[in-house]
Order: C-alpha cells, then sequence, then structure tokens
C-alpha cells in the first residue's frame, strides 16, 4: 500500500488531551477504512508564521499512515470539516522515517541545550 505523512494544525485555545482525541480520530478514521497509522507523533504548540483564523500559535501532529489512496481521501475530508484543525496536508512519501521525525529532534537539541547539558 501507498505510505503518507498527514500532518494538520489544531487551534492554539484546544487543551493536550484535545489535540489526542483529534489524533485518536484521525487514527479510527483511517483503520476504519482498512488502513493502519504507524507513528503518530504529536509537536506540541508552536508559533506560526502568519495569522491563521485568528490563531497565532498551533498544536501540530503528525500521522504516518500506510493506507490506500481512497482512506487519504476520506481522512481528508474529515479533517476539512472539523473546527479545531485550522490547515493539514498529506504527502505521499517513498518509506517512512525511522525513528523520531526531524521535528522530534530538533525538540530535543532545545531542550537539552536550555539545560546547559553540552
Amino acid at each position: 500500500m501507498p505510505l503518507y505523512e498527514h500532518v494538520f494544525l489544531a487551534r492554539q485555545d484546544l487543551s493536550q488531551s484535545q489535540v489526542d482525541a483529534l489524533a485518536n480520530t484521525a487514527t479510527e478514521i483511517v483503520e476504519a477504512n482498512e488502513g493502519k497509522v504507524v507513528k503518530t507523533e504529536t509537536w506540541g504548540l508552536k508559533n506560526l508564521a502568519y495569522k491563521i483564523q485568528r490563531n497565532r500559535k498551533a498544536h501540530y501532529v503528525m500521522l504516518n499512515i500506510d493506507a490506500p489512496a481512497n482512506v487519504v481521501e476520506e481522512l481528508e475530508r474529515q479533517t476539512r470539516i472539523n473546527e479545531d484543525v485550522i490547515r493539514y496536508m498529506t504527502i505521499k512519501v517513498e518509506e517512512h522515517e525511522g525513528g523520531p521525525s526531524v521535528m522530534m529532534r530538533k525538540n530535543d537539541r532545545e531542550r537539552r541545550g536550555r539545560k546547559g547539558d553540552r
């Protein structure tokens, strides 16, 4: 089956549990249509480059998906309807990245740098 990365941005005023619920809903949509979510990463609350629907920040979530194209179409349709999601993007990839993504590694480096563990 084709491999995809689906990243969505959730509103800044949502709690972390609500963001996790959005990720679980996306996972349920994929699995209900015979697809599989390989990995889910929550990148946290980050600043946006510009305001989107009066939001200056957003919660970033990435899903690695192994599913047919019609499953991705349904996931995007459901995501488009959801008012808590302000942006999303799905791209087809040749293979999923092993281990943590670049964004997660960047977050780890920033945390270590602040603590002075050099």
